[in-house]
């Protein structure tokens, strides 16, 4: 903290240097970006946040949000400044219920400077009030705002919430949310968790859902438009909403018929990893060009294009089991994808082996077999892919051959238990790779420091011993893709465009 000292001499100086409380010449701004290798000025430094409650007003027709988000926070160091990474147009900012001063610096960064210095410690209602089209904002050339003949979609990776409300953008910092969204009437809004109300007004309806359990800023949703919705329960008594848009033309059938199923799903992936983490589950299906679905925690982002060739359940596996593998714990840092891609990825192998599809153990070898060791799919290592190829299919396939190769190493027991011991031991947190083989270590009782550098880390194709030590052999001929590929390989844009 610089401050600048009118005084008469040295001797004068010094003196008002020791006038200061030792607590205020602590006083430092929270650092712009929460430390991320890959991402350095994604999240904020200085606080952490609990709640979000979000209060918007939406219009359709223009794409005009106005909104108030009211934050609670702690600070984690003595503040005398903090951002929060936002794009719309600020009007006004409160901090514990006194006006504070704000800027803008960077492609998202919003600086708030409360009127006085915030101790380490500190309990903080941070509120502020705002504007703007969203689709009109960008930053490091691109929105993840998506509009909609009906309305629009929040829903991207790794940053999504720019667009739409104020926050400390990483998934190191979770929290409960409460959105509340007023839309035109004959319009809904969707966001995640559970529909706590609909309130009806002059020409308005307000939905207000809730989600109790943390979430990472990039799962938190919001979809408006003219929807379908339809519930139910999953066997344990979870309730299921999903929703599709009144417009999705020949898609709706094969959509319906995939994501329909997302009850049937979650109890199956309960035998794989537990018991499901959150007071409910489902996806909607919005009448968007993406390309992409996404795992937005309770409420599951479906591109109508992923059911362009006909139905296809293994996406819908794929975006549920994320809920134990990427919501419930999530990365420390966007180097440790692999914990969400490749458990997401395998997952789907085990659906193929439950349906008949094709084994796991077919899919590894297929997979081992597909790429030869010249193929640069083996030079990108999921454990630590760096940015560019953070959603590479490496990611996604080598990532799902490491934990085949983890499977075979340490016996059907042992990785059952790893899977299922792994949500609960991290429940709601946030984990690393390197968590994650320790863990592994401690329940098997084995090594597997080799075995996770040969699949994670090497940017080599391992060499057939090494192979062969895991089960997934190289064949001589040219590999037969199991019957469930097809559908598999449909879901390897899922995180692209």
């Amino acid at each position: 903290m610089h401050r600048r000292l009118i005084a008469p001499g040295a001797l004068a100086a010094a003196s008002l240097l020791l006038a200061i409380p030792a607590s205020a010449a602590d006083d430092r701004p929270g650092a712009p970006g929460i430390g991320d290798s890959y991402y350095p000025y994604y999240g904020n430094g200085g606080y952490d946040v609990s709640h979000y409650d979000i209060r918007l007003t939406y219009r359709p027709q223009t794409d005009e949000l106005e909104g108030t988000t009211t934050l609670l926070a702690t600070t984690t160091q003595n503040l005398s400044r903090f951002d929060l990474d936002f794009l719309l147009d600020v009007s006004e900012v409160r901090v514990n219920g006194a006006k504070a001063a704000f800027t803008t610096s960077g492609q998202h960064e919003l600086e708030i400077t409360p009127a006085r210095a915030l101790p380490k410690g500190t309990a903080i209602t941070v509120v502020v009030r705002y504007s703007g089209v969203p689709s009109t904002k960008s930053a490091y050339g691109f929105s993840t705002w998506h509009r909609t003949p009906d309305g629009a979609v929040a829903a991207d990776e790794p940053e999504s919430a720019w667009w739409w409300f104020p926050s400390n953008d990483h998934p190191l910092d979770k929290a409960t949310y409460d959105v509340s969204v007023a839309v035109p009437q004959g319009t809904q809004a969707i966001s995640n968790g559970t529909l706590q109300s609909t309130v009806s007004g002059p020409g308005t309806t307000r939905y207000n859902w809730r989600s109790d359990k943390p979430q990472a800023t990039y799962l938190t949703t919001l979809a408006i438009g003219r929807f379908d919705i339809t519930t139910g329960r999953t066997s344990s008594g979870v309730p299921v909403v999903n929703a599709y848009s009144k417009d999705l033309g020949a898609d709706d059938g094969a959509a319906r018929a995939s994501v329909e199923r997302t009850g049937e799903i979650v109890d199956w992936l309960t035998g794989r990893f537990g018991p499901y983490p959150f007071n409910s589950v489902g996806g909607y299906v919005p009448d968007t060009t993406t390309g992409y679905a996404l795992e937005t925690q309770t409420r599951v982002y479906y591109s109508p294009r992923q059911f362009a060739g006909g139905s296809n359940t293994s996406v819908v596996v794929h975006e549920l089991a994320h809920q134990w593998f990427g919501d419930d714990v999530s990365l420390k840092g966007w180097k440790d994808i692999w914990i969400n891609e490749g458990f997401a990825r395998y997952a789907q192998w085990l659906w193929s082996e439950h349906e008949g599809e094709g084994t796991a153990q077919e899919l590894a070898d297929y997979v081992y077999a597909s790429h030869p060791a010249e193929d640069a799919f083996w030079t990108v290592a999921p454990g630590d892919p760096g940015p560019d190829n953070q959603f590479d299919i490496a990611v996604y396939d080598r990532g799902a051959l490491a934990v085949q190769a983890l499977r075979n190493e340490i016996g059907d027991e042992a990785f059952s238990a790893v899977l299922k011991g792994w949500p609960k031991k991290h429940a709601y947190g946030n984990a690393s790779v390197a968590d994650f083989r320790a863990y592994a270590e401690k329940v098997s009782g084995k090594p597997l420091a080799e075995l996770f550098d040969t699949w994670l880390f090497r940017p080599t194709k391992p060499a057939a011993p090494a192979a062969q030590g895991a089960a997934v052999a190289q064949r001589a001929t040219a590999p037969v893709p199991p019957k469930s590929w097809k559908r598999i390989e449909a879901t390897n844009d899922v995180h692209g465009g």
